[in-house]
């Protein structure tokens, strides 16, 4: 749908607006592209969001959806820069071809080259004569420069052992000299001052700066929390069958973390359990500027100590997240059950209304009081298990991004931040449960194509 049919005064995803401009942009974006025309998830996030979007010099575009007006602004800075754009393209091209030309194949080309490319492009325009001179100097920068902010990179700093014999012995230190773990009450009391806080987050227009919310930071409230539940602290939520540490951690308690050889987005391990490698390999793979990081080195020095610091972090606003969030997530009831703890607050009815509207979750609340079996087998079932279980993949995305920020040194000032990033993970987690549920019915259609056609021949 074109956007002048949007209806005005409809909040729009930024991801639709992006990719609705970027079809419009014609030919020559091929190498940024993928197979159906839309950008790359890693054009997004490397070259379109930081490069032209530039969330930080215009907080209005920084949203997941987008009022009309920003909705226009964010079409208009991607149709102007469309040659540049063309010209990246052609850049790209060129730095793989001088890639391949000389060997290189450690690191992705696409986290290596495609923002150097943007400013190949802004500062030479398309290649010309010399192009390839230029590339292949790029490239040999880019493949020799030490410290190096890529997997591959922390995969060759983590394999030496005597370094990992180090690191291991200094995760062991950090680990027994934690703060002695503290009791319920502290949970508790977290957790209460958290529903506080929800209840005017939820209603319109909360305040950017709250007293409540920077008392509770200043209190060290997080990290209390976070200690509360090195012991186990089990009943916090005011729920039965919500486990304590909602899916952050696998294990009764959250392990003493180990230092790693390699992961895999396929299967990380709950956030608490990850490995020394595991927590740095979801940064650098999600990292949308890594000029922005600290060199491996210090990154794994530095994620030595936060690994072994409670909930994982170290700034104290990203723990209050983390008690916000995780009061959040004890109350979200996608199918209506009228399960959750008592109290609910403003925050619980607004995210709860959104979701409860969703087509998929109509689907799936149908399901649960359908005597029929599932017919395809499980697949629809799973999907809706999974709101029957909504807060273990609302935590886990959770405290990734809030991990993200506390690398980046990025913490959540007020409490309009904090809500920010809360609502922000609701959203997300239920437009991927949208996408889950679609590709599965694409699936069953496809497949019941070619038994509808038997059965009538």
């Amino acid at each position: 749908m074109p956007p002048s049919s949007q209806p005005t005064g409809e909040r729009r995803p930024r991801v639709l607006v992006i990719d609705n401009a970027w079809r419009g942009l014609g030919p020559g974006l091929e190498p940024l592209s993928g197979p159906g025309g839309a950008p790359l998830t890693r054009t997004v996030k490397l070259i379109v969001l930081p490069l032209i979007v530039r969330p930080a010099l215009r907080p209005e575009l920084a949203a997941d959806f987008l009022a009309p007006a920003g909705a226009t602004l964010l079409e208009g800075l991607i149709r102007e820069s469309a040659a540049l754009l063309a010209a990246t393209a052609q850049w790209f091209t060129l730095l793989k071809k001088a890639r391949r030309a000389l060997g290189v194949v450690a690191g992705n080309p696409q986290d290596l080259y495609f923002q150097r490319c943007f400013e190949l492009a802004t500062e030479h325009g398309t290649p010309r004569a010399g192009a390839d001179t230029i590339a292949r100097a790029l490239v040999e920068e880019v493949a020799h420069s030490p410290g190096g902010r890529t997997v591959d990179a922390l995969k060759d700093h983590l394999a030496d052992a005597a370094r990992r014999s180090r690191l291991d012995a200094e995760l062991a230190a950090a680990w027994e000299s934690r703060p002695p773990p503290a009791d319920a009450t502290a949970a508790t009391t977290a957790l209460a001052r958290a529903a506080e806080l929800l209840d005017a987050c939820g209603a319109p227009g909360p305040a950017g700066t709250s007293p409540s919310y920077t008392s509770m930071v200043e209190a060290g409230h997080g990290e209390l929390f976070g200690r509360a539940l090195w012991a186990y602290a089990s009943g916090v939520w005011g729920r039965d069958g919500l486990p304590t540490h909602l899916g952050l951690t696998g294990r009764k308690i959250p392990p003493r973390p180990e230092v790693g050889r390699g992961a895999s987005t396929a299967t990380l391990a709950a956030p608490l359990d990850r490995t020394l490698f595991e927590r740095l390999f979801s940064v650098l793979q999600s990292s949308t500027h890594r000029g922005e990081l600290a060199t491996v080195a210090e990154l794994v020095a530095r994620e030595t100590g936060r690994s072994c610091a409670p909930l994982g972090l170290y700034d104290e606003s990203l723990r209050v997240a983390v008690v916000l969030g995780g009061r959040l997530a004890a109350g979200l009831d996608p199918l209506g059950t009228g399960e959750g703890p008592p109290g609910r607050t403003a925050a619980h009815r607004a995210v709860n209304t959104r979701w409860r509207r969703e087509a998929s979750v109509l689907h799936a609340r149908r399901m649960t009081v359908s005597p029929r079996p599932d017919p395809d087998g499980g697949v629809l079932d799973a999907l809706a298990q999974d709101l029957r279980t909504p807060w273990a993949a609302y935590m886990r995305r959770l405290w990734v991004r809030l991990h993200g920020r506390d690398v980046r040194d990025a913490p959540l000032g007020d409490l309009a931040s904090a809500w920010a990033v809360l609502d922000g993970v609701a959203r997300s987690v239920m437009m991927d449960h949208r996408a889950r549920v679609r590709s599965a019915l694409r699936t069953l259609s496809t497949d019941a194509a070619p038994a509808a056609e038997q059965r009538s021949a």
